[in-house]
């Protein structure tokens, strides 16, 4: 059985509640779970304690027998010292603008400056 930790979605609409739970991978995302480890409160402020709640004894277990975290919850995880933090992805050179864009950005950008002085 190949078990995740993952995000739960609960509450209202437009009002998310997050319930960080271990389950099988095939499961659906609200669906059964085997274990509720901690919850997330996204419409709390970033450094209000009660915004991620998380049982660390717990997930240093679940870890060990093998559960694959998701992406946001690798995040928590790291945050609390429990696995490395990830590495932070360049973003891609095609997605930068193209030539005629960045000519334009510069000939705004010396218009502004002569307007200025």
């Amino acid at each position: 059985m190949a078990l995740k930790i993952r995000l739960a979605r609960g509450g209202a609409k437009k009002r998310p509640f997050y319930s960080i739970v271990i389950a099988d991978a095939r499961s659906p995302r609200d669906g059964r779970f085997v274990e509720k480890i901690g919850t997330y409160n996204p419409m709390l402020p970033r450094e209000h304690e009660q915004r991620i709640v998380l049982n660390a004894e717990r997930a240093k277990h679940w870890l060990s027998v093998g559960a694959q975290p998701t992406e946001r919850v690798v995040h928590f995880l790291a945050n609390a010292g429990l696995v490395e933090k990830p590495a932070v992805r360049e973003t891609p050179k095609k997605s930068a603008p193209k030539a005629k864009a960045q000519e334009r950005l510069k000939a705004a950008a010396a218009a502004a400056a002569s307007a200025e002085g």
